[in-house]
């Protein structure tokens, strides 16, 4: 029996093989996520984006509690860490916030390391979304670093995606930064016992108040992000609400959850569900077919060429543009 076969099967052993082989991006792990990917579609992926210090990891723990005891759900968490630049490991802290889910067979969590990507997700991030979606849980929390303008990242793999704020971080321009709001599908103020909440859900509110909700999710993202489908004329658009919580006491969970439930119902009313699959496989097609090119491309390059061209740029008798063309034409430059 292949791995895949025993994730169907609810082997949460063959699951964590399974995440570590698609981690690692061996040939195994590829075959399973292919054999796995009629299964998929059926899981609502809740995105947890924001800046360092703004609760995520706390709020995300309290609402897979929420699913479990309440809803009686099964939750798969994704907690993806920052690698270190020097040596590449990761202090995958999470699980020490998340104890409260330990010992819980219809929770799985997953830490795992940027691996340098960009945007706080690393590649296979996608891929393990997959094997969670095909093994029958319900909600998948993608949890990311919260690495900046880039953290826009999530918009590509969420069907709801939560971006989490919190007072006395700075001056509330931090928090109505073109491309953060963008992206937000429900905008949550944690830790909202803390001083200054009440300019912090100002500034978020004036912001709302001047954005133009249909320019919001896709644009961000240019031409990838976009998605032909047929949705009702009279679908009503979709304005961000605000949530106020503070996680570690567990206050404003509920209504969190209650408004997750309704960005759902309206993404499946509006036809917005199915356009925003559309564009999430569309953006992991093309980064495959880039990654497959890539590698195609370098293994018909000899290294000793590869190597020259670079001494020639940093002899500065070759731009990067030029380079870049010659190994590609194979042209003296």
């Amino acid at each position: 029996m292949t791995l895949a076969e025993s994730v169907l099967k609810n082997d949460r052993l063959a699951l964590a093989r399974l995440l570590t082989q698609v981690e690692n991006d061996s040939a195994e792990g590829r075959a399973a996520l292919v054999e796995l990917f009629p299964h998929t579609g059926r899981a609502h992926l809740i995105g947890v984006t924001g800046a360092p210090g703004t609760g995520k990891s706390s709020l995300v723990n309290q609402l897979a509690l929420h699913y479990r005891r309440q809803e009686d759900k099964r939750v798969a968490v994704v907690a993806v860490d920052p690698s270190s630049p020097f040596t590449g490991g990761a202090v995958l802290g999470d699980r020490v916030r998340m104890r409260d889910l330990a010992g819980d067979p219809k929770v799985f969590i997953r830490s795992m390391a940027t691996r340098g990507s960009l945007g706080g997700l690393a590649q296979a991030t996608a891929g393990m979304v997959q094997v969670f979606d095909a093994a029958g849980f319900d909600l998948i929390l993608i949890e990311t670093v919260g690495a900046g303008q880039s953290e826009v990242e999530i918009a590509r793999l969420a069907h709801t995606t939560l971006v989490v704020e919190a007072p006395g971080l700075g001056d509330d321009i931090q928090a109505i930064k073109a491309g953060i709001l963008e992206i937000a599908d429900i905008l949550v103020i944690n830790k909202a016992d803390r001083p200054g909440v009440e300019n912090t859900e100002r500034a978020l509110k004036s912001t709302l108040e001047l954005a133009h909700p249909t320019q919001r999710v896709f644009r961000h993202h240019g031409q990838y992000m976009y998605a032909t489908i047929d949705a009702p004329v009279d679908a009503k658009l979709w304005i961000p609400p605000i949530q106020k919580t503070i996680s570690t006491e567990g206050r404003g969970i509920v209504e969190l959850a209650e408004a997750i439930a309704r960005h759902g119902t309206h993404l499946r009313l509006s036809g917005d569900w199915a356009a925003r699959e559309r564009a999430r496989l569309e953006v992991e097609l093309e980064a495959l077919i880039q990654e497959g090119l890539a590698a195609r491309f370098r293994e018909n390059i000899p290294p000793q060429k590869y190597q020259e061209v670079i001494e020639r740029m940093v002899k500065r008798d070759l731009s990067p543009r030029e380079a870049a063309k010659y190994l590609m034409n194979g042209r003296p430059a």
